[in-house]
């Protein structure tokens, strides 16, 4: 992911000012902040979005658990490639025109979406989204953290996963409003379409609002001194920070842009061959994070509730206060990482997530099947299921959801930073592309399937247990300086 720019997200502090920072310029970057978080917002829409539609796409095309499975998992092959080609881009042409990229594409997969008529356009316009989605899961948090004064810079880049969270609330919100105002998902609304084509279209008005208030907000100062636009970095330094040593941290962005080298994936090979550790820690907390089944929570949750015999009404319900909770425990989780630290967070998700995921699996193995083979829980089984399910996102929201995207910020060594979040992030999406893809099949095998999301959380924990380095409270330089160090003895 390199440019003209540097690799994004891999800037020099820039703004290495211990003074207090005047209330105008804190101002000036939360709001530039919210601006860009929206990204994250769309992003956590256009993710769940596809909760409401799952069973009318299904009846209205025809179509088998196989091709419904690629369909709702499609979004995910355009979210890897947007991660991977974020970068770049974002390098050559800028952070603000790559949002406005970001915009357009949300925009076309919402009335794509919303207006296909056949199974084809809605993966070929779900695509076109998801890409949208790989671009902001990179550039919001980049654009972030090149703009944020230090002071504030760990609540500002809180607001990313916030973003995500809510986004992820709205989009289920408005599902179950537009099912509620229609008499069901499958019903005409306005222009006599359908109400899971109007859940899609929705997505059109953040969209919108997201691509208008890019014009805004300044370019990253970063971006524009390496790109030679020097009168234009001090304006955009000097509404964050005011005149005080602008000249120096011009020039030091400079120097750092003059060393830095272009990242490539022969970066992850040590010197003495083999793979870095810290590289196969990364892969596995990415791939971890989505194993344990959360997507199944948030695309599927309407299928599932109405499968063990919740109406279609109380479904969306419980799927809204789901997503409630998953924003609760996020807002826990940033208050409580920097005080008891990254790995005890985890390795508690884990262990909730295990006794939530194997109760699940308990039930759901133990259901009875109705004619049409569908799983029933009658009486508490069914109740006991859903407070399970909504314990489950409980401890995956405190944890594992937010911790593995500040840990994998942290945890790799500046020069190989760039290219091991790529493959973290290409592990990341193609492990959520597996778990979204096989679980339509795995519907009338509930049991099994929360058996295999509940072994992969107990292995998280092990993982977690014997692999992953506490970063709390420890210098960027001392941790990669130790990290590296373990390689070479290894290597020994």
């Amino acid at each position: 992911m390199a440019g003209q720019g540097g690799p994004v997200g891999e800037g020099p502090d820039i703004y290495d000012n211990d003074s207090d920072q005047g209330s105008s310029s804190g101002k000036t970057a939360v709001r530039i902040a919210s601006v860009a978080a929206l990204g994250g917002l769309l992003f956590g829409y256009d993710s769940a979005v596809i909760n409401g539609a799952v069973d009318s796409i299904q009846e209205d095309f025809g179509i088998g658990n196989a091709e419904l499975g690629f369909a709702v998992a499609s979004a995910l092959l355009g979210a890897a490639a947007g991660a991977m080609a974020a970068g770049r881009i974002a390098d050559r042409i800028g952070r603000i025109a790559v949002m406005k990229i970001a915009a357009m594409l949300f925009l076309i997969s919402a009335f794509g979406t919303g207006l296909a008529h056949e199974v084809w356009a809605v993966v070929l316009f779900r695509i076109v989204g998801g890409i949208g989605v790989g671009v902001a899961s990179v550039i919001a948090p980049a654009y972030i953290a090149e703009t944020s004064p230090p002071g504030i810079r760990g609540r500002l880049g809180s607001l990313q996963q916030l973003a995500i969270v809510s986004g992820i609330f709205l989009s289920f919100a408005i599902n179950y409003l537009l099912q509620w105002l229609a008499g069901g998902p499958n019903e005409p609304l306005w222009l006599n379409q359908d109400a899971w084509r109007w859940m899609f279209i929705a997505m059109a008005v953040p969209a919108v609002l997201y691509g208008a208030l890019t014009f805004t907000i300044p370019e990253s100062p970063r971006y524009l001194v390496a790109t030679h636009k020097i009168p234009e970095a001090r304006k955009v330094l000097t509404r964050l920070l005011g005149q005080k040593n602008l000249e120096i941290t011009i020039n030091r962005i400079q120097q750092t842009l003059e060393r830095e080298d272009r990242p490539s994936w022969r970066d992850l090979r040590k010197p003495t061959g083999g793979i870095y550790g810290i590289v196969w820690v990364g892969l596995g907390l990415s791939i971890f994070q989505q194993f344990v089944g959360i997507n199944v929570i948030f695309y599927y949750s309407n299928v599932l509730w109405q499968a063990v015999g919740f109406s279609a009404d109380e479904s969306a319900i419980y799927t809204v206060i789901t997503s409630v909770i998953n924003v609760l425990t996020t807002l826990i989780a940033i208050a409580l990482i920097d005080k008891i630290g990254r790995k005890p967070l985890l390795l508690i998700g884990s262990s909730g997530m295990a006794v939530t995921l194997i109760t699940m699996a308990v039930i759901f193995a133990n259901a009875t099947l109705d004619a049409d083979g569908n799983p029933s829980l009658p009486g508490a089984s069914g109740v006991i299921a859903l407070i399970a399910a909504n314990l489950f996102v409980v401890a995956f929201g405190m944890s594992w959801g937010p911790v593995v995207w500040v840990l994998l910020g942290e945890m790799f060594p500046n020069r190989i930073r760039a290219a091991a979040l790529g493959l973290a992030a290409a592990g990341q999406w193609a492990a959520n592309w597996l778990i979204t893809v096989t679980f339509p099949g795995l519907r009338e095998h509930l049991g099994l399937a929360y058996g295999f999301y509940g072994l992969c959380a107990v292995l998280s924990g092990l993982f977690v247990w014997r692999w992953v380095m506490e970063t709390k409270g420890v210098s960027l330089e001392d941790m990669h300086g130790e990290i590296l160090q373990q390689d070479k003895t290894a290597a020994g």
